[in-house]
């Protein structure tokens, strides 16, 4: 039966690179989205134990990095330099396939794909990121002019088009929503890279930041410093304005207090865990998240299936962000490679996150942290002493910026 189904979904998915797929061995673990999370857990179950048939099931045929995509709206990247391939995950062999996951039935460990494909698993697996609450901003919902740019691909191309097309003189209106959100630093980076854009081909034009939050949500005195040393009359941040309202034909953006007009209006929407996590069940927290076991990352709801990267309920201090689902992700390969084979997974693993922001096209900073699961507390906690964030930008952490993304890369795909 599982010979049968995983051919099923193979033509009905298109199999990328195999034309058809063996008989599980010892076990089977699906996992649905190939992003930080999904591809890392994928090919460190592989690894660490060969006789585990493993199948990874994304939307889209490539991968395409959300962290550094802000580069590419500032132009000191392009599209291609952020995209890769998954040929090295099916060295590893691992089985790629191309689809959308739909349904989930925990009870039959049975996940349902378009066209009426289904896999059955032993252990499921979802890194599936964030969706958007687009009903939580009037107006947005069905407009195709004011975009978030959030997940990178089409709207990050599009939203470069826009600065491009954009008149000297002009205002771009960032909105970020409240916390937590994905990539905490994110919008202050952006911020960042448009004005730095701005200042070498527009500097007449002006960077509007519209926080939701009552201050820079990380990394705020280094990002500040560079608004003011590398921006100054470019940037203005206003906290505690978030954006409640747009409309997309006057191109405004209302908060609770006033209203503002932009040339291009970037609004990013508050999150959730994506909607194939809602499909499952997951979800356990303020209707947005899904709490886990952390020495495991199994849903707390949902026996069977782990959830990995943005989708988790965050504990104390825990970013979401690419390297944390990274982190989580070979926790959870490990946890997988032990329960499969009727043995106690690891009780106090250890995750880690680093974070480099582009705050012009070769100056970095960087902020770094430790975790570790605490029995007594029964969550995982930061490490005292361990991580912290850069004395000051420089060009030196530039370096080292890129090259975390070519090896993170490198050890999730390679």
């Amino acid at each position: 039966m599982r010979r049968r189904e995983f051919l099923k979904l193979g033509a009905a998915l298109s199999v990328a690179g195999c034309a058809s797929a063996p008989a599980p061995t010892k076990a089977r673990v699906l996992v649905i989205g190939a992003g930080y999370g999904g591809a890392t857990a994928a090919k460190y179950v592989r690894l660490w134990d060969p006789g585990i048939d493993v199948v990874l099931v994304d939307r889209a045929s490539e991968f395409v990095s959300c962290p550094i995509s802000n580069l590419v709206l500032g132009g000191n990247r392009t599209m291609r330099d952020i995209t890769l391939g998954y040929e090295g995950l099916r060295k590893h062999g691992v089985y790629v396939l191309n689809g959308e996951a739909v349904a989930v039935d925990s009870a039959k460990k049975i996940v349902t794909f378009g066209r009426g494909s289904a896999l059955t698993y032993d252990r499921l697996v979802l890194s599936p990121g964030v969706d958007f609450l687009f009903d939580e901003v009037q107006g947005y919902a069905g407009q195709e002019r004011i975009l978030h740019a959030w997940k990178a691909g089409p709207q990050t191309v599009e939203l470069r088009r826009q600065l491009e097309a954009m008149p000297d003189g002009g205002v771009y209106v960032l909105s970020v929503p409240p916390a937590p959100y994905r990539c905490p630093p994110g919008p202050y980076e952006r911020t960042c890279q448009v004005a730095h854009y701005f200042k070498q081909s527009k500097p007449r034009s002006k960077v509007l930041v519209l926080d939701a939050n009552p201050d820079v949500t990380s990394k705020g005195p280094l990002f500040k410093r560079a608004w003011e040393e590398l921006y100054k009359g470019i940037v203005e941040y206003r906290p505690n304005a978030k954006v409640v309202a747009v409309d997309a034909n006057a191109m405004t953006a209302r908060t609770e207090f006033d209203t503002v007009k932009g040339d291009v209006l970037n609004v990013v929407p508050p999150q959730r865990a994506a909607d194939i996590a809602v499909k499952a069940g997951l979800i356990t927290h303020n209707n947005r998240w899904c709490d886990v076991d952390w020495r495991t990352m199994e849903s707390k709801e949902v026996k069977g299936i782990h959830v990995l990267g943005d989708a988790t309920l965050s504990a104390t201090g825990m970013p979401k962000s690419g390297h944390m689902a990274n982190s989580q992700a070979k926790v959870c390969a490990a946890a997988l490679v032990e329960l499969l084979n009727g043995r106690e997974p690891n009780p106090n693993p250890v995750m880690s996150n680093t974070c480099y922001s582009f705050v012009s096209d070769k100056e970095v900073i960087h902020v770094a942290s430790v975790h570790q699961y605490d029995a007594g507390q029964n969550t995982i906690i930061p490490v005292k002493g361990a991580g912290g964030v850069s004395a000051a930008r420089s060009e030196l952490e530039g370096q080292y910026g890129w090259s975390w993304a070519r090896n993170i890369w490198a050890d999730m795909l390679g």
